[in-house]
């Protein structure tokens, strides 16, 4: 090449780069230009949709794509003016194309020592801006309709959808919470988001307990398809507090995996679809049960309608509890004010309006489900009698139910457990429940729980009675006032448990009970004293499996049940040191010095009124020996639908005492008050003797009580076919 060639070349080469550097420093110039206008377009667009002062410190691109903006911070206009988000440094890459076409686009955004510090006060927040958005969404202000629940959750929804950034990493982030009853931290060291994958680790500190958990899933921007897991790290589970402070229960779990699959929202009603699966999930609450209630895998594929006053699990609803599968629907519905008008009814006068307005629909169908696998996927902590036991053939559970609390009488309720024809228990778990069938120990204890004495019910205990050694009155007298369809049922009366839950709801207090003499005697041999969920439900099973599989005849359970009931003040000690009335045989000395076979009406009338209550049998009389009017009203009502029965003659009961004479060591523990007032008339109190007992005793025709899971006749399976004594 010729120097005059190479002249030409290096002038050439050197206008190019002169050029380039000219068009790179303009670029350069433009584009800090162009960045500080984006900024100012940041600012407004922010500062448009929500009602915040947001400062933007100096911004910089640290390379070709990549802004850095320094002390960034959000401070409301309206409510509590408090600063709600300051960042040190965030960092985010912009399409130079988009911002050369002023329209910024920032991606992969990078956050650096931020903190949000959300502030509750007795006059107002510094968050509440997020989700009270001007728009066709906006609650309606009108609270005479009550809370639309559909808009507060779309709302929610819209805002955290809205704002989740499609490229994320933050560090050191800190989120704070404070009001007046409630403090809360989330330090995240670490979380990003890729291409709408989740990940990071958190600690979080609620109302002083801490949990330290870690995050995956998949979230997009406006995308209504979530999918995150909530997992514990290390060894200790993540533990919910607000439950603990909100419902005294104490909830934990190891792995939480919640999915949104979508949401429909149409004439203020929103459908959300989506699943909730946790496992190891365990539960203390000391009225559901005693002990820790723990699941190892369950969840729920839900489909749930909210709205006006109204929550809803809708048809599409599926509940798995390890192997058993159910599909639930639930309807939530609050009448307002309005509705309710002026009128209350009487039963639910001391209930809140908001209670009193509550209407509530239930239906549960579950799966057949083979019996082993239904034992086994039962609740840990509720059914320990039956864990391990093991059986042929399936089970399937069902339950309806429907409340109006403004006609509590229209009460409705069916619960049940169905069983193959091929059902049979082949083992049985940690209680073998034919026990019944064979002599055992029986411990009674006081409600506290102490031990008071411990006795064989079989012959080799002198005190034990057979079943035809006792007197056909007493055996009567009690059937007729705890169970009438004892003989004839198959555990359970439905329509004395729904009495008995309408009475409760009625007086806002367990005020009677709707136990069958089979329940009874399970409490009694097998389960403790104490009043939980958890003991109702294993109760109710084990007396399933004894009635339904005939694992013990009907005789032999009322037989045990007349040895081993309390019967009078457990203060009281006998000769040979033992204490309290226990056992039919004791009960008969106790009171009128004689055996079981020798009791007349009078007295076994007295000694089946005293059941319920045996304690306060000592307040059954007046100062000169009398019964009382509640006593002597229970006998006249028993012995009438006794007559009714076939159980005694007519003119037994019409020839009935009204006193009893104890000849007992009882004489000397009963309370004789004052003579009452005999010039004034008196309402008897039936409501003493009014648990399971007497829902159907006027049934005069003597047919079946309507509950009874049975179509006998009423005296069949009674000894003696309903005869006289």
């Amino acid at each position: 090449m010729n120097p005059k060639t190479k002249k030409v070349l290096y002038w050439s080469l050197g206008t190019v780069g002169a050029l380039l550097l000219v068009g790179l420093v303009v670029f350069l110039l433009k584009r800090e230009e162009l960045l500080q206008y984006a900024m100012r377009q940041t600012k407004a667009k922010v500062e448009r949709k929500y009602p915040v002062t947001l400062t933007l410190g100096p911004a910089r691109f640290t390379d070709l794509n990549t802004v850095q903006i320094t002390n960034v911070s959000l401070v409301p206009k309206v409510g509590l003016q408090d600063t709600l988000l300051t960042a040190r440094r965030i960092n985010a890459s912009i399409s130079l194309r988009s911002l050369f076409a002023r329209r910024p686009v920032f991606s992969n955004l990078q956050i650096e020592q931020a903190q949000l510090l959300a502030r509750k006060t007795a006059t107002g927040d510094n968050y509440g801006f997020l989700i009270k958005r001007t728009g066709k969404t906006t609650v309606p202000r009108d609270t005479t309709k009550g809370t639309n629940y559909g808009i507060l959750l779309n709302q929610v929804l819209e805002t955290a959808l809205e704002n989740i950034p499609g490229e994320a990493d933050f560090r050191n982030f800190l989120v704070a919470y404070e009001s007046p009853r409630h403090r809360a931290t989330i330090a995240m060291p670490e979380l990003t988001i890729e291409d709408g994958d989740l990940a990071g680790k958190l600690t979080v500190v609620l109302d002083s307990v801490t949990n330290r958990i870690g995050l995956r899933g998949h979230v997009e921007q406006g995308d209504e398809n979530m999918d995150v897991q909530v997992f514990s790290q290390g060894r200790q589970p993540v533990v919910l507090p607000y439950v603990q402070r909100r419902f005294g229960a104490n909830v934990q779990f190891d792995t939480l995996h919640l999915k949104l699959a979508g949401k429909d929202f149409d004439d203020d009603r929103l459908t959300v679809r989506g699943a909730a699966l946790a496992s190891n999930f365990r539960l203390n609450q000391p009225k559901i049960s005693d002990e820790d209630v723990v699941v190892r895998r369950g969840g729920i594929d839900f489909v749930a309608t909210l709205g006006q006053n109204y929550l809803a699990l809708e048809k599409g609803t599926k509940l798995t509890l390890n192997k058993i599968v159910a599909f639930p629907q639930i309807s939530v519905r609050m009448r307002t004010p309005a509705e309710l008008g002026r009128r209350v009814a009487a039963e639910t006068r001391h209930y809140s309006p908001r209670l009193r307005g509550l209407l509530v629909s239930l239906n549960v169908e579950s799966d057949e489900v083979p019996a082993t696998d239904f034992f086994a996927s039962l609740p840990q902590g509720i059914f320990g009698a039956v864990e391990g036991m093991q059986g042929t053939g399936t089970l399937q559970y069902h339950l309806s139910a429907a409340l109006d609390m403004q006609q509590v009488d229209s009460l409705k309720f069916d619960s049940g457990l169905r069983a193959s024809r091929d059902f049979k228990i082949t083992r049985f778990g940690r209680v073998d429940l034919r026990k019944l069938n064979t002599e055992f120990a029986y411990t009674a204890y006081n409600d506290r729980g102490d031990s008071l004495k411990t006795f064989a019910v079989g012959p080799s205990n002198p005190d034990f009675v057979p079943f035809n050694q006792v007197s056909s009155y007493l055996k009567y007298a009690i059937i007729t006032a705890e169970d009438p369809r004892f003989f004839t049922h198959k555990g359970f009366m439905e329509k004395a448990f729904v009495k008995s839950a309408i009475q409760n709801i009625k007086e806002k207090r367990f005020a009677r009970g709707g136990s069958t003499l089979s329940m009874q005697l399970v409490k009694n041999v097998f389960l403790t004293r104490k009043k939980t969920v958890a003991r109702k439900a294993e109760e109710a099973l084990m007396v399933w499996l004894i009635e339904n599989t005939r694992l013990v005849s009907k005789e032999r359970m009322m037989e045990v049940y007349l040895n081993i009931i309390e019967w009078g003040p457990s203060r009281y000690r006998w000769p040979s040191g033992e204490r309290g009335v226990y056992g039919v045989k004791e009960a008969a000395n106790f009171y009128y010095d004689k055996e079981p076979s020798q009791l007349t009406l009078q007295e076994s009338l007295y000694l089946a009124s005293i059941i319920p209550k045996p304690k306060y049998a000592r307040e059954s009389f007046n100062q000169y020996g009398d019964l009382k009017a509640s006593s002597r009203y229970f006998f006249r009502l028993i012995a009438d639908i006794m007559a009714r029965r076939g159980y005694i003659p007519e003119a037994e009961a019409d020839g009935l005492s009204r006193s009893v004479n104890l000849a007992g060591p009882a004489r000397r523990f009963m309370n004789f008050s004052a003579r009452p007032d005999t010039t004034r008339a008196v309402a008897a109190d039936s409501s003493q003797f009014d648990p399971i007992n007497l829902i159907d005793l006027l049934n005069t025709g003597g047919l079946p009580d309507e509950g009874a899971n049975t179509n006998a006749p009423a005296t069949e399976g009674v000894p003696n076919g309903g005869n006289q004594p």
